[in-house]
């Protein structure tokens, strides 16, 4: 957590390390319905020989005279496009564990076929950037001020003279817009989008999704808590900013909402909590940041955590505040959630 440490003044740094429960951060974003952009290269998922375009969430459109070959992209975006048959060169951000596991958010990628620019909060190496002759750079944004995901605010300017950036907004809106967007990005970079893996993806998310407006209403009273664990503190989530809670919460689900002044100094994403308070806010399931910056809840030894009445009645899930945008990584999300209301006790 030495990371969380350097950067605890940060909201951006704050949201990254596993402090920040509320899916990591105020960097980039800018609005943008999946309406409003997309390309003009594809036809019918198959790139064009000629010229690329794609309109990203900050109202930028990138072109170039051919589909991208070379393309960097933050962890999870190269984790959302793989899923759909598009490869990357290389990735930035939280990519491989300390024993060289593949990071819960680089998804099914083979990350020994990657360059790994940086695994970790303000790593990025340039030099390597410059070497893989990059034809875009792609990554989320988690505000409305335009600051790629991961791409530190040192050496930004250096980054963006290399190649143009392709930014999709997570911030302040239901999964489903960015779960399209970042569809409409695959099948602008050539992936196939009528293969059967991703058509049946996006039909089982369709239905998770009904089965979890379904439980949310047949259990009105179940509540629901998202938290995030580090040495010092319990973060406690707002719905509101956050893609996977916003889209939960419109499905139906009775979430623990922290008030705003609570969450005034993290921006509005979540409230801060000692260990000796964990306990301020009564919930039935609790849903646990499933990021390697973040402490497992297998490895809290705090006693009070033990002692919460769903800690103890084994309703504890795994939340993903930074979810892999592809409709295939965002079923057990929805499914899960989905189960744990069906089947929790009331214990709060």
């Amino acid at each position: 957590m030495s990371n969380a440490r350097t950067a605890r003044f940060s909201r951006r740094g704050l949201i990254a390390t596993g402090g920040a429960l509320g899916l990591g951060a105020l960097v980039t974003a800018c609005g943008g319905d999946a309406k409003d952009g997309g390309s003009d290269s594809t036809a019918a998922g198959k790139p064009k020989s000629g010229p690329w375009s794609f309109k990203d969430d900050r109202g930028t459109t990138v072109r170039l005279d051919k589909v991208p070959a070379t393309i960097v992209a933050f962890t999870g975006v190269a984790a959302a496009l793989h899923d759909y048959g598009v490869q990357v060169k290389g990735v930035f951000g939280p990519t491989k564990t300390a024993d060289g596991k593949p990071d819960v958010q680089a998804g099914d990628m083979d990350i020994s076929k990657v360059t790994i620019l940086g695994n970790a909060w303000d790593q990025f190496n340039v030099e390597k950037y410059a070497a893989l002759a990059p034809d875009v750079l792609i990554s989320t944004m988690f505000d409305d001020a335009g600051t790629l995901w991961y791409v530190p605010e040192a050496s930004k300017d250096k980054i963006a003279k290399l190649a143009p950036s392709v930014g999709i907004s997570v911030f302040d809106r239901q999964l489903t817009q960015p779960l399209q967007r970042m569809w409409q990005l695959a099948e602008s970079l050539g992936g196939d989008m009528t293969a059967a893996k991703v058509t049946d993806a996006k039909k089982r998310f369709e239905a998770a999704s009904e089965r979890l407006r379904k439980a949310a209403k047949a259990h009105p009273d179940i509540k629901v808590m998202a938290g995030s664990a580090s040495q010092e503190l319990f973060y406690v989530s707002g719905t509101n900013l956050s893609i996977d809670l916003e889209y939960f919460k419109a499905l139906g689900v009775n979430f623990v909402e922290p008030p705003e002044k609570a969450k005034a100094k993290t921006g509005g994403w979540f409230e801060s909590l000692s260990w000796e308070n964990v306990d301020k806010y009564p919930a039935d399931i609790i849903m646990m940041d499933d990021r390697s910056s973040a402490i497992q809840p297998a490895d809290i030894t705090e006693a009070t955590w033990k002692k919460l009445p769903a800690v103890k009645a084994g309703q504890v899930i795994a939340r993903s505040p930074e979810p892999i945008l592809s409709y295939d990584k965002c079923v057990p999300l929805v499914e899960n959630l989905a189960e744990a209301i069906e089947t929790a006790k009331k214990v709060s």
